[in-house]
């Protein structure tokens, strides 16, 4: 049962990243992983459920990633730099995560589901990790102790915003924009 579960998943994924989300469809999935439709709702409510899914895996792997390249010790201001710019830059190059970015696929699932499919051990793990090292970065005087740890992680969330309403901003202006928020940002962090 659980092969057929991981079979959908990775026939998916592949799709996906093949095809992105609007072209990718359930009679597809299923044709290529030899099941009926009707076996698909066994596993997954819809596509959207299992996009978010993906999604969500892609975007962790994405952060272990990114912390496994980054030293996180030494000055803030460079590490968040760099994790920040990674983030984004392996957001776009990922044709799953690049979804972000499309504002029908935004609107329709990501911004609707994304709290939905995500448990809290999967949010907490980055989240806990981030606000750990913003904690201990703020008893070494290293980052301001006057800002909430959580007002600081809501700092660089705001971040992805900005990048997915860089249309309306002028798209000319990116990312040389974006690294001037977090120069700005991480400047004003400084203990």
């Amino acid at each position: 049962m659980n092969n057929i579960k991981e079979c959908i998943y990775n026939v998916a994924k592949d799709l996906f990243s093949q095809q992105g989300f609007k072209d990718t469809n359930i009679s597809a999935i299923t044709k290529k992983v030899g099941i009926g439709v009707g076996t698909f709702y066994n596993y997954y409510t819809s596509k959207e459920e299992l996009f978010m899914k993906i999604f969500i895996d892609e975007n962790m792997e994405m952060k272990r990633r990114i912390l496994d390249l980054v030293d996180l010790n030494g000055d803030p201001a460079p590490i968040i730099k760099e994790v920040v710019l990674r983030i984004f830059e392996e957001m776009k190059s990922n044709p799953i995560l690049v979804e972000w970015y499309n504002r029908e696929t935004y609107h329709k699932i990501i911004e609707k589901l994304y709290k939905e499919v995500i448990t809290n051990e999967e949010e907490d793990i980055f989240y806990q990790f981030f606000f750990d090292l913003i904690e201990n970065w703020q008893k070494e005087g290293k980052i301001r102790r006057d800002i909430a740890s959580e007002e600081i992680l809501a700092l660089f969330d705001s971040l992805s915003f900005v990048d997915l309403h860089k249309e309306e901003i002028g798209s000319k202006y990116f990312p040389q924009t974006m690294n001037y928020l977090v120069e700005f940002i991480t400047k004003g962090l400084k203990g």
